[in-house]
């Protein structure tokens, strides 16, 4: 009887084994097919880099058990529809800028790029280091979607104009996309801004829709012929520091084992950063096209009354959100706090650096 019951016993280790290695074979095995939706043109550059390098990264890290595929918004028709698409699931993942989603939950807007703000080094040093990945968790978790860092502009330019702009009145009336929180500062300083997808721009300023517009910087401005109907080109003070997101499905991302969960975190990080890279050397290239082939380009800085009133507007508008709202003080102290820590090493760093290079022959 002693010896039946350790042979059956034995026979159960050995299926038992052979389960558990079957299923562990199973699972490093498994492919995981993701759907994923942006806000961009079919093969729109820069953006839709960042977005195809992250989908090749995942798949060879994860030799081949990784497969995204993307869907543009000449597919799903709605590019300001992603913050839905993947909240509800109906998408996996998702690729955008936070502070379209405003209108849904103020809050995210801070995730993008403030005015007056941090610029992309900085920004990035405080997502990373200094608590702003998980004060985004907190805002996006309630709307089952963990968002990620997806791909930096540097410093935006201020915008395209067909007037000059010489005060605040000039301001006053004016038709503008600009999204964000530059777009409240702007109305409270007697402007009318609205928010208009990448693909139908030309045609708004064409048209007169819009007396005037911001996108990004001479990396993507340039292509988009802009400057042959609004030749003012103004330098930046809304968006220092321009960062996209990766959104993911919360409970699809808690239902990957942890490589895939790493995997995905990684190509996310490399292709955000990469996308930075990319972002900073077009406008550089572009920047050097339009001083020499573009003479109708009239680049200009916004006069110091214009962009006080535009700060002191800023200042109102921050104060009356964190008093209204105890995650969004939260959010904010952390940014204001931050943003005096490390711009004073970025005076003394990068900033002293370029002065001291300026004064010499």
């Amino acid at each position: 009887m002693i010896k039946r019951v350790k042979t059956i016993f034995a026979i159960l280790l050995v299926a038992l084994a052979s389960s558990l290695l079957c299923s562990q074979s199973f699972a490093a095995d498994k492919v995981y097919r993701l759907k994923l939706a942006h806000s961009w043109p079919t093969d729109f550059p820069i953006f839709g880099d960042a977005i195809k390098n992250m989908a090749d990264m995942a798949e060879k890290m994860s030799n081949g058990r990784i497969k995204i595929r993307i869907d543009s918004k000449n597919k799903h028709k709605a590019p300001f529809g992603i913050f839905d698409f993947v909240k509800s699931g109906q998408y996996d993942m998702g690729h955008s800028g936070s502070y379209y989603w405003k209108g849904k939950v103020p809050n995210t807007l801070f995730f993008t790029s403030m005015p007056f703000g941090m610029t992309a080094e900085e920004q990035y040093a405080w997502f990373y280091y200094g608590g702003g990945f998980e004060l985004m968790q907190k805002v996006y978790a309630p709307h089952n979607i963990v968002s990620f860092p997806g791909g930096n502009t540097g410093n935006q330019m201020g915008g395209w104009f067909r007037k000059e702009i010489k005060s605040i009145d000039d301001l006053k009336g004016l038709k503008m996309r600009i999204p964000g929180f530059a777009g409240e500062i702007l109305a409270k300083v007697g402007a009318k801004p609205t928010n208009i997808p990448a693909g139908e721009l030309f045609t708004a300023l064409e048209k007169g829709t819009i007396d005037a517009l911001e996108w990004v910087g001479p990396s993507l401005d340039l292509r988009m012929g802009f400057h042959k109907i609004a030749p003012y080109y103004y330098t930046g003070w809304h968006e220092p520091g321009s960062e996209l997101q990766f959104m993911v499905n919360k409970k699809k991302w808690d239902s990957f084992p942890d490589d895939i969960r790493e995997i995905l975190r990684v190509a996310m990080r490399a292709a955000a950063y990469d996308m930075y890279a990319q972002s900073y050397h077009e406008s550089a290239e572009n920047w050097a096209k339009m001083k020499t082939e573009y003479p109708n380009i009239k680049v200009k800085t916004f006069p110091q009354a214009v962009l006080q009133a535009m700060k002191d507007a800023n200042d109102e508008l921050i104060s009356e959100m964190a008093k209204k709202d105890p995650l969004a003080k939260e959010i904010i102290e952390s940014q204001q706090a931050y943003l005096k820590k490390v711009r004073a090493w970025t005076k003394i760093s990068d900033q002293s650096y370029y002065e001291s290079m300026e004064k010499l022959k």
